[in-house]
């Protein structure tokens, strides 16, 4: 989400502050996973949860922006679905393109040298353009490791998204107060139990990237408990007084995000204790925290209002930039991060800049275009 285009009602803006501080935390953390050999000597390593504050970050801005309207049946379902296709489907469409445009001056090859075919590249394209997963092994799945999105990775969390705001449209929204938290409750029992008992492999979180294994299960429940409790924190929220609220929350997200894996591999159940209390406990924390506090100065001010508009430009476009990133790192001797720092410092500037371009040139203006076409009274 992003600061712009409030459909009725104001922003909260240090939230949109702290979604644009997680996106950029995610930056450094897939950055990083082109130094590790797995998630366990990963030195920056849970910015996978970010997903999760995501999800909470969604649910409570979808229930504070739509939930009276429908009490006051001032919007319809198709009203609800072009909305949110409005605000999210432009950029899934940008960063199909760029994905496609990066693999193929990558060479068009897979991680193992494996040739791609151009028509499965084709293939891949239009299947991301209408957020269809790619099975892992098909043609279509071109870099051949997995990923549900092979031309842009982290487009995964928006599939999720969809299915949260479908699942709000058809189901969350109809539910008491008393029953959202009796739903809560229990997606939140799963999803422990999913990273307390290793069910990833790795003893995390970090799932739902693709369609093998236990992905899509644990997806599932990071969605189920994450957009849910997001909602029901819409619906119970009661502002408390706190100073600084903006600069609290973000050291946290950046400390809670950037931590190294907690134990061993060997003890996978202590890093899933975290991610536990990272998702369950700390991050519906830090949204009441933010949705509490105000700017009291216009630096902050602006900050936020930045930092919100470029959160999901910066999140979607990242990725086919790292892949590039990647194949310079491994294609010969494996170039250390002591040497590669002014590179992924170079990227990750550039990306906010792009970010901010693209918002600017592309996202706000089809936006615009697609409201007054779409939803504009005649």
């Amino acid at each position: 989400m992003s600061a712009s285009f409030a459909d009725s009602k104001p922003h909260y803006e240090l939230l949109d502050g702290l979604r644009g501080v997680a996106a950029l935390v995610v930056i450094w953390y897939h950055l990083f996973e082109g130094f590790a050999t797995s998630p366990v000597d990963q030195r920056f390593n849970h910015g996978y949860l970010a997903v999760d504050f995501f999800f909470i970050l969604s649910g409570f801005v979808v229930g504070y922006a739509y939930d009276d309207r429908w009490r006051r049946r001032t919007l319809t379902l198709g009203g609800f679905v072009k909305r949110r296709l409005i605000r999210l489907h432009p950029m899934v469409v940008l960063g199909a393109v760029l994905g496609a445009v990066t693999f193929c001056l990558q060479g068009r090859v897979q991680w193992d040298g494996t040739q791609v075919a151009i028509s499965a590249v084709v293939l891949a394209l239009v299947l991301h353009l209408f957020l269809i997963p790619a099975v892992p092994g098909s043609a279509p799945e071109v870099r051949g490791n997995g990923e549900m999105y092979p031309l842009n990775g982290p487009v995964w969390s928006l599939f999720f998204e969809y299915l949260g705001n479908l699942l709000y449209l058809l189901f969350l929204r109809r539910l008491p107060t008393r029953w959202l938290a009796g739903f809560v409750a229990v997606a939140g029992l799963g999803l422990a139990a999913f990273a307390l008992g290793n069910g990833s492999g790795y003893g995390h979180l970090g799932v739902g990237w693709s369609l093998a294994g236990n992905n899509l299960p644990g997806g599932l429940l990071r969605l189920l408990f994450a957009f849910p409790m997001g909602l029901l924190l819409s619906r119970i929220f009661r502002p408390v007084a706190v100073r600084g609220a903006f600069w609290i929350c973000a050291a946290a997200i950046v400390l809670l995000l950037g931590l190294p894996y907690v134990g061993s591999g060997s003890m996978p159940q202590w890093n899933g204790l975290y991610d536990t209390l990272c998702v369950v406990v700390l991050f519906p924390l830090l949204v009441w925290l933010g949705a509490s506090g105000r700017a009291t100065d216009r630096c902050t001010s602006r900050i936020c209002m930045f930092l919100g508009d470029i959160s999901y430009p910066v999140y979607v476009i990242h990725y086919p930039f790292l892949y590039l990133f990647f194949a310079w790192l491994w294609s010969g001797e494996a170039i250390p991060f002591a040497k590669a720092w002014p590179v992924a410092a170079g990227l990750f500037v550039g990306v906010i800049l792009l970010a901010r371009l693209v918002l600017k040139v592309y996202d706000e203006p089809v936006r615009r275009w697609l409201t007054r076409r779409f939803l504009t009274r005649r």
